[in-house]
């Protein structure tokens, strides 16, 4: 039996669980379609795309760092792919060469906050701005259209009734998840954000810890941008959007805290899903957009009040 003092341990750790099942039972109250195998399996593919960004948020915000630049990566790699894809480079090379453009990406914010110790979120939001720009410079601001089958099956095929996007998600969740629960260098990343100068101390090369983390988000970014131009069928210029915020309220929602060493993957893909299952309600419901963009405001101050709860001290 828990006691007092245990359940409320628990309850502070796994308050996203709870939330995540009062929010499925508030959805299939309103509406009787929500819970259909059909509405299920979009929401999972309508949330794979910020689920992948928001592994990578996972690994920045765990070291106690931000990432605002993953929408930017997100637009640049949909149009470095999107314009191999339609040319001659082919789409392997355009892939490849989105990848490389969002390692480098990560890279740059990871070597700019930790040797040149300039603040994660000054870092970012400049690539951030810097990315947006370059997205925009590529295709001169026009959209790329005519994409390969091939690129759209990425994005927007299936396996059998299931969304290759969704599996490609949880595919590289479980893989996070491993790296993060069971290998030193996840063990390292809970170190450094729980307490980066007693990380140092103890052998661990905190700033090298703190690089990798940002090269994996935009590693992971430029995957998104990636499926996202494939789901679309289009290449937008401006396709990153709101998703380096809605990935921050997803990770923070699961359970991760701001501050560092709390949190991880499993409790990502929750924040995820609750926030693509406020979006789809309003649609099921008939909701505006505008409607949906206040359920998000509301959600993301839920997330912070729950972030304060999880928060040492």
């Amino acid at each position: 039996m828990l006691n007092t003092t245990q359940t409320s341990e628990y309850l502070k750790k796994y308050n996203f669980l709870l939330l995540f099942v009062i929010l499925l039972m508030i959805s299939s109250a309103f509406s009787p379609n929500f819970l259909t195998i059909q509405n299920l399996l979009n929401i999972w593919q309508q949330s794979s795309i910020l689920g992948v960004v928001s592994i990578g948020a996972t690994f920045v915000i765990l070291i106690a760092g931000i990432d605002l630049s993953a929408g930017a990566v997100v637009a640049v790699s949909g149009m470095i792919v999107s314009l191999a894809a339609t040319g001659n480079a082919g789409l392997v090379l355009g892939v490849i060469l989105a990848v490389t453009c969002g390692i480098a990406i990560g890279l740059f914010n990871g070597l700019i906050s930790t040797l040149g110790k300039v603040p994660g979120f000054i870092t970012t939001l400049a690539t951030m701005s810097a990315g947006n720009g370059l997205a925009l410079i590529i295709t001169r601001g026009k959209p790329i259209y005519n994409l390969p089958a091939s690129l759209q099956f990425l994005g927007g095929g299936y396996v059998g009734s299931l969304p290759l996007m969704g599996i490609i998600w949880v595919v590289l969740s479980i893989i996070a998840g491993i790296v993060l629960k069971w290998l030193p260098f996840g063990r390292h990343v809970y170190a450094v954000g729980g307490n980066s100068e007693a990380a140092r101390l103890s052998g661990i090369k905190t700033k090298t810890i703190a690089i990798i983390a940002y090269t994996v988000s935009g590693f992971l970014a430029a995957i998104a941008g990636i499926l996202l131009a494939g789901w679309l069928t289009v290449g937008y210029p401006t396709s990153g959007g709101s998703l380096p915020l809605e990935s921050i309220a997803a990770v923070v929602l699961g359970g991760t805290s701001l501050f560092g060493g709390i949190g991880g993957i499993g409790g990502t893909f929750i924040g995820v899903l609750m926030l693509t299952i406020i979006t789809n309600i309003f649609n099921l419901l008939g909701f505006s957009s505008y409607f949906q963009m206040i359920g998000y405001g509301f959600i993301i101050i839920l997330a912070v009040f729950l972030n304060k709860l999880i928060s040492p001290g």
